[in-house]
């Protein structure tokens, strides 16, 4: 759940840097007086996500702004669709419009992405879900847009869950021996996982007998059934690495569990919404 002192605390951040004294523009050339109407306009098709968020910062710098939305998070909507009104002062609406505008088609680009990836895996019981590559300070906000196009989140942070990669494999001697040293020190509800990019690595990692999860780093298609098969159930596999729409189906065919994809935050494309204003 997205909560809003996480969206506050993100819109008070960016509407100091766009602002840090004050809209000159709007200050200089439009009335004090004069209201503005604005609408929130799709520009393209999309999966929604974000709304409260673009509320949060149309409001943010005048309670008195009123937002009416004309849709949620998660829905389906079509070219020109009217997603969202604003009614206020035009010099608060001009000066949220920015940070209002990059919030919001952020987080509906990543839930347009998530929803394609989702529906093709669709049928095969694997997750989609995303990773850690997130944009620094806007990690709530895109793990909620993955969450609104249909995908599931990782761990949250570094302080979530063990995941040894090959970073951390490179520096341990007795990879067996550490797993369960770890298992001994930490809450029984501590999940564990470990990365692994070659089947002669599974053994140690299963013999362990602790760990929750086997994710398979840039693994074939070939040595994912070889890594499935060997696992056997004895922990979770994730399927990881440079996966794209083009190969995911076939990532999930192979009867992989969770599928990560760092694309749906790290490199996603802002989808293209407008706020249409008149003012009065």
């Amino acid at each position: 759940m997205l909560e809003r002192r996480q969206i506050q605390r993100v819109v008070d951040l960016a509407l100091d840097e766009d602002a840090p004294f004050g809209d000159l523009t709007s200050q200089t050339l439009v009335p004090a007086s004069a209201v503005a109407h604005a609408d929130l306009v799709a520009r393209e098709p999309g999966v929604l996500a974000g709304v409260e968020v673009f509320a949060i910062a149309m409001t943010a710098l005048d309670p008195s702004v009123e937002v009416t939305l004309h849709a949620a998070d998660g829905d389906v909507f079509g070219a020109g669709a009217v997603l969202a009104s604003v009614e206020g002062l035009a010099r608060v609406v001009l000066q949220a419009e920015r940070v209002a505008l990059n919030l919001v088609q952020r987080m509906t680009g990543i839930a347009t992405l998530t929803r394609t990836y989702v529906e093709a895996v669709a049928g095969t019981g694997a997750r989609v879900v995303d990773t850690r590559k997130t944009t620094p300070g806007l990690r709530a906000l895109e793990r909620h847009a993955v969450r609104c196009g249909g995908g599931h989140n990782h761990r949250y942070s570094l302080s979530d869950a063990v995941m040894a990669k090959d970073n951390h494999l490179a520096v341990i001697p007795d990879l067996t021996a550490a797993l369960r040293r770890a298992a001994d020190e930490l809450p029984h509800t501590t999940h564990i996982e470990v990365e692994v990019d070659r089947l002669d690595q599974l053994d140690a990692v299963l013999a362990a007998g602790v760990v929750g999860t086997i994710m398979l780093d840039n693994f074939s298609l070939d040595d994912l059934r070889a890594g499935v098969a060997h696992i056997d159930g004895r922990a979770l596999v994730e399927a990881s690495g440079g996966i794209t729409l083009d190969t995911i189906a076939d990532v999930a065919a192979t009867g992989v569990d969770v599928v990560s994809v760092g694309a749906l935050t790290h490199s996603v494309r802002a989808l293209d919404l407008g706020l249409d204003i008149s003012v009065t």
